[in-house]
């Protein structure tokens, strides 16, 4: 049965575990399950607050128009899970996470949907009212409410996003190389004060997929 819903049910905690990684797999202000994104902290005086560099990073993300890799997430119990992950602008994502997890998380461009094979579950969350819509659309437009602080050092720079209309009570920090702007790995803190981190691998950008990666079945 599949459950159409905005935002995730409390007792969903294993596909929000799940969801959260993959959301904000997805690059410059995701990975964010849809709404589990902690409220965003005052930072060090000693950070960098410069929006400039944030919105230039999210150029470089959103003109790669493909790409797909390999992840490993681990939650907050210090649990770790591994999978492969698959992106085409606009709005298409796919999640697959390894055994024992039977976990896919599949994004069509309209609705995002979080399969469980082990309950038999599908839960479905429309995508404008997730962050996927931001980070998924060709042009990424990071504001500077959006913003809450960038650190750039010369190898790495660390970008945290806080947006309570969009993001929930939580916030994300996403590592990116400061010299290739690619994104390496992220951080997302729940309005728990849980993290969960995701480094991404094997990345390979404008690649070509079947458009059955990233289909919903409706009818189930």
């Amino acid at each position: 049965m599949t459950k159409f819903d905005a935002q995730p049910s409390s007792r969903l905690s294993l596909t929000r575990r799940h969801f959260l990684g993959a959301a904000v797999a997805v690059g410059a202000a995701g990975a964010l399950p849809v709404s589990a994104f902690a409220q965003a902290q005052p930072q060090a005086a000693t950070a960098t607050l410069n929006p400039g560099i944030a919105q230039a990073i999210a150029d470089h993300f959103s003109s790669i128009k493909s790409m797909k890799g390999g992840f490993l997430q681990i939650g907050p119990r210090g649990d770790q899970m591994s999978g492969a992950f698959f992106i085409q602008r606009p709005g298409k994502m796919r999640f697959n996470y390894d055994p024992p997890s039977r976990m896919r998380v599949i994004c069509d461009g309209n609705n995002v949907q979080v399969i469980n094979d082990q309950t038999q579950t599908r839960n479905m969350y429309q995508l404008s009212k997730t962050p996927l819509s931001l980070l998924l659309a060709n042009k990424i437009d990071l504001s500077a409410d959006m913003v809450r602080n960038v650190d750039s050092q010369p190898d790495l720079t660390k970008i945290t996003l806080g947006n309570r209309t969009v993001f929930g009570d939580s916030t994300i920090t996403m590592i990116f190389d400061s010299k290739s702007y690619d994104l390496r790995q992220w951080t997302v803190i729940d309005p728990q004060g849980k993290t969960t981190d995701v480094i991404i691998n094997n990345v390979k950008t404008n690649v070509a997929f079947d458009d059955s990666v990233f289909r919903i079945d409706y009818t189930r």
